[in-house]
């Protein structure tokens, strides 16, 4: 998913944030020939992601400086591990320095917090999967993200896949099963055989008719794990069954439990906290 162009954009678009005009510190302390040598450290637990940011970051901002020993997308690492070696001219590494570790946590935190969702279900088939609650713009990062974190990845835009919810039934007058199913009817014929349809509900009794209409999906919004399990039974292996709503990691491994397939985790994205590394010379 991180495409070379995709990683450009974001670290021009992150340096012109940054230096618009500029590093007026270094610039006026840093003499032109000084160089140093830096170490991305590990100040905490965690599975990293964005290393491929981090050398764009230094790329753009002065391609002397040289970026060595990165540890791969999806590594796990302790406190007090070295996951780079950035050396070069001095002005480059520190002008850069804030954009890289800003991609680097930012990214690191995610897949930090994914790997832990993952670990939370791996007694189970289920699969942890995003959604689309990402920073605006940065979608593409922290879906790669979640990919170095062992989780999955949902659809990455509206274009991609056909999700019927709860507000576009009710805009379709769909208020019973007899109605629902005839607001469904014809998806298939309509998007064709390689589009996939997930439906969304939140009562069992919805189920039958949306199945009625051939959905690649079930989507149990908030269900209790009990009424998870019963959808699950009840769905057999017609649909693909997914849970999703509140998904904490307390609750992460009952949910699992219950057979569904996927689980989406908003939390992934809109609620990891960025991991704690820092840049040392010497």
């Amino acid at each position: 998913m991180l495409t070379p162009h995709l990683v450009s954009t974001a670290v021009r678009t992150a340096l012109a944030e940054d230096i618009p005009w500029g590093d007026l510190t270094v610039s006026l302390t840093i003499p032109a020939d000084a160089t140093v040598t830096t170490r991305l450290v590990a100040r905490e637990p965690g599975v990293f992601a964005g290393g491929p940011l981090i050398i764009e970051t230094f790329r753009q901002v002065d391609p002397l400086v040289r970026v060595t020993e990165i540890v791969p997308e999806g590594a796990a690492f302790l406190a007090g591990d070295v996951l780079a070696v950035i050396a070069g001219p001095a002005r480059g590494v520190l002008t850069g320095e804030r954009v890289a570790l800003n991609f680097s946590q930012r990214l690191s935190g995610i897949a930090t917090l994914t790997a832990r969702f993952v670990a939370a279900v791996a007694h189970t088939p289920a699969r942890i999967a995003d959604t689309r609650k990402t920073t605006p713009g940065l979608r593409a990062l922290e879906k790669h993200a979640v990919r170095a974190g062992g989780g999955a990845n949902h659809r990455f835009s509206l274009s991609d896949a056909i999700m019927v919810k709860d507000n576009h039934l009710a805009a379709l007058g769909a208020r019973d099963a007899e109605s629902t199913t005839a607001a469904l009817s014809g998806l298939r014929e309509r998007a064709g055989h390689t589009t996939s349809i997930v439906v969304e509900v939140d009562r069992l009794d919805q189920i039958p008719p949306v199945l009625a209409a051939r959905p690649t999906g079930i989507l149990l919004d908030n269900f209790s794990c009990e009424d998870l399990r019963a959808g699950v039974e009840l769905i057999g292996d017609r649909a693909i069954v997914e849970a999703s709503g509140g998904v904490t990691l307390d609750t992460v491994g009952g949910i699992a439990e219950t057979g569904v397939e996927v689980i989406s985790v908003g939390q992934l994205t809109h609620g990891a906290r960025a991991l704690d590394l820092g840049l040392d010379a010497g």
